[in-house]
C-alpha cells in the first residue's frame, strides 16, 4: 500500500468530519468556538484518529461508524496540546508551526477551549445519532477505555510525572517509561482499542490490537524525543531542543541517543509482531507503525 496516499485520504476524511462535528465559529460563544477550531485545524497529522479507523478496519469493522470516535480522539489530543503549551506547563510559543492557543486567545480562553474539547469528545462519542445502533455495552467499553487512558491513570497522570521529573538528574528508566506510556502511549493505545471494539473485536483480536497500541505508543514518544534533538524547528513545528533545555526526562537523556534509537526500533518490531494474527486488512496499521519511528516531524 502507498502510506502517503492512505494518510492523505484518511486525514481529509477526518478533517471533513471534524468540521461537521465541531461547533461553528458563528455559534455562541464565538470566541470559545473559534479557539477550539483554531487548534484542531492547526495542521495536525491525525495519527490517533487514523489509527482508530485502521484498527477498526483490521478487525473487519465499519470505519464509518467509528468516525465520530476517531474525531473524539483528535479533540482529546488537541485539548491536551493546548493545556500542555500553557505557561504553567511547557510554556511553548509555537505548535505545529503556528502560535499556540494561549498566544492568540489568552490563557483563560485557551484553558476553556481545552476543557470544551475534552467534554465535546465524550458528547460526540455517546451521541445516539452517531453511535450506529451498536450494543450499549460495546459503546460503554469504548467510553471507559478512552476515559481511563485520558485521565489520571493515563495521559494526565503521565503529564504530572513529566512535570515533576523536569530538571532532575536522578530520573531512572522506569520513570521515563511510566511518563511515555502514560502521557503519550495511553491515547495511542486507546485509539486502537476503541477502533477494534467499535469493529466488534474480542479475544485474540483485541489482545493483539491492544499490544500493538502499547508498543506503537511507546515507539511514537521515543521517536518524538529523538526528533526534539535532531530535528529543526521548521521540521517538528515547535522549538527544537526544548526538551533538553528544560531538562525533560526522555529516553535519549537516560539511555543515550544510540540506545534510544534501538529501543524505538524494538518497540516498532513488537508492534508489528502483535499483528501477526491479522492478514492484509491490518497493513495500514503495520505501515503506520513503521512511519511512527521513521518520520521526520
Amino acid at each position: 500500500m502507498d502510506l502517503k496516499v492512505y494518510l492523505k485520504e484518511q486525514c481529509a476524511r477526518v478533517d471533513a468530519a471534524l468540521d461537521r462535528f465541531l461547533p461553528k465559529e458563528t455559534e455562541l460563544p464565538h470566541t470559545l468556538h473559534k479557539a477550539m477550531r483554531y487548534s484542531v485545524f492547526a495542521g495536525g497529522k491525525r495519527v490517533r484518529p487514523i489509527l482508530l479507523l485502521a484498527a477498526c478496519q483490521a478487525v473487519g469493522g465499519d470505519t464509518e461508524r467509528a468516525l465520530p470516535a476517531a474525531c473524539a480522539m483528535e479533540m482529546i489530543h488537541t485539548y491536551s496540546l493546548i493545556h500542555d503549551d500553557l505557561p504553567a506547563m511547557d510554556d511553548d510559543d509555537f505548535r505545529r508551526g503556528n502560535p499556540t492557543n494561549h498566544k492568540v486567545f489568552g490563557e483563560a480562553i485557551a484553558i476553556l477551549a481545552g476543557d470544551a474539547l475534552l467534554t465535546e469528545a465524550f458528547k460526540l462519542t455517546s451521541d445516539p445519532r452517531y453511535s450506529g445502533g451498536g450494543e450499549p455495552a460495546g459503546l460503554l467499553a469504548v467510553l471507559h477505555e478512552i476515559a481511563t487512558c485520558a485521565g489520571s491513570y493515563g495521559m494526565v497522570g503521565g503529564q504530572v510525572v513529566d512535570m515533576e521529573s523536569e530538571g532532575r538528574h536522578d530520573i531512572d528508566l522506569p520513570t521515563v517509561q511510566y511518563i511515555h506510556t502514560h502521557k503519550t502511549g495511553a491515547l495511542i493505545k486507546a485509539s486502537v482499542v476503541a477502533g477494534a471494539l467499535l469493529g466488534g473485536a474480542g479475544g485474540q483480536q483485541l489482545a493483539g490490537i491492544t499490544r500493538f497500541g502499547e508498543a506503537a505508543g511507546l515507539a511514537f514518544q521515543i521517536a518524538d524525543d529523538i526528533l526534539d534533538i535532531v530535528g529543526t524547528t521548521e521540521e517538528i513545528g515547535k522549538d527544537a531542543g526544548s526538551d533538553e533545555a528544560r531538562g525533560k526526562a526522555t529516553y535519549p537523556a537516560v539511555m543515550g541517543m544510540a540506545a534510544a534509537r534501538e529501543e524505538a526500533e524494538s518497540m516498532m518490531n513488537e508492534a508489528l509482531k502483535a499483528l501477526d494474527i491479522f492478514g492484509a486488512e491490518a497493513d495500514p496499521l503495520r505501515e503506520i507503525a513503521r512511519y511512527i519511528v521513521q518520520r521526520k516531524n
